[in-house]
């Protein structure tokens, strides 16, 4: 589906060409060494629960606006954001992996499983790091803790970006659902059978999903220093248990603790010329719901970014990096 912007829509104010043109003269840094740094600070913080791990880069930038990075699943890894250290050059750049999954402990304690545990762990990683504010930038999952977290700390939000928007469960299966409708029938048929009480045996359901998601999810194929990254990095990964304990048996369904969450009331919450609604081109997180909550935040900015699906991380790095820079740098203190 290729997606045409309403008029009311307020774009964020960087032109595809801009965009373009930055990405063409950065290629080589963004892509490629900078945008993979090792991390200059690595450490364990204690939470309710566990202890987390927090990537730092960019510590010599003490009097500019930190950014930390919100990841999704549940049980998903900071990985994804990895590409986007280059943002370092200009400011501390902070990445973690939330409990129970990547390089942090895994107690899989369903007590855990909390958003608010989720949202203070935050709070403890800003105090642990001695900042006293700092942009919050969260994806898919990570949008709802972004939302939560500058809802309840206003205070120490400079600005939110809310990625691959997940806010509301029933909004989001809705969407699913207009996404499996249009996938072909056979998709859809093995869909239903693969989320019943007798799934097919095999890699069925793995084939039927990885068709939807190479649509939806993740269209590109990531860089040499990606993969590099995600084979290199340690730790356990992602974890599917959290994932459907907390959500469900796919992106298509929600049995989980989240099946009812809905966080869209926090849009009122928030401040609307701090706040980027963040999507790909083809994203599962449809356009049409996104343009619902922009009209609930009025004000706040749209990017989409150009070709990229749920997964615009992995699939336009490049052009991300330019559009969360040029937000960044708008928004600064």
């Amino acid at each position: 589906m290729r997606f045409k912007l309403p008029s009311s829509a307020k774009a964020v104010a960087l032109s595809l060409l801009t965009v373009l043109s930055f990405c063409v003269t950065s290629f080589h840094s963004v892509a490629e060494t900078a945008a993979w740094a090792q991390p200059e600070k690595e450490l364990m913080v204690p939470v309710e629960g566990g202890k987390i791990y927090v990537r730092v880069n960019g510590l010599e930038h003490k009097n500019a606006t930190p950014v930390i990075f919100i990841h999704g699943g549940p049980g998903g890894t900071h990985n994804g954001f990895a590409g986007m250290t280059e943002l370092a050059n200009d400011r501390m750049v902070i990445m973690y992996d939330q409990l129970d999954s990547g390089k942090s402990e895994q107690p899989n304690d369903p007590v855990n499983w909390r958003v608010e545990r989720f949202v203070d762990s935050l709070e403890t990683i800003r105090k642990t790091l001695g900042l006293d504010e700092w942009h919050v930038v969260g994806h898919s999952w990570g949008s709802a803790l972004a939302l939560e977290y500058s809802a309840k700390y206003p205070q120490r939000t400079v600005s939110t970006v809310l990625g691959g928007t997940f806010i509301s469960t029933p909004h989001w299966i809705m969407d699913a659902n207009l996404l499996v409708k249009a996938a072909p029938q056979d998709v859809q048929a093995t869909l239903k059978q693969c989320e019943s009480a007798a799934p097919p045996e095999g890699d069925v359901c793995r084939k039927a999903y990885t068709k939807l998601y190479s649509v939806y999810y993740i269209r590109g194929i990531g860089t040499e220093a990606a993969r590099a990254y995600y084979e290199n990095v340690g730790g356990n990964g992602f974890n599917p248990l959290i994932y459907n304990k907390m959500w469900g048996p796919s992106e298509f369904s929600s049995t989980g603790v989240l099946k009812s969450y809905d966080a869209t009331h926090l849009l009122a919450g928030i401040d609307p010329m701090k706040t980027l609604f963040m999507i790909g081109q083809y994203d599962s997180a449809r356009i049409d719901t996104v343009q619902d909550y922009l009209a609930l935040t009025p004000g706040a900015e749209l990017a989409v970014v150009p070709g990229g699906a749920h997964g615009f991380y992995n699939d336009r790095p490049r052009i991300t990096f330019a559009l969360l820079k040029s937000w960044l740098d708008r928004k600064d203190k």
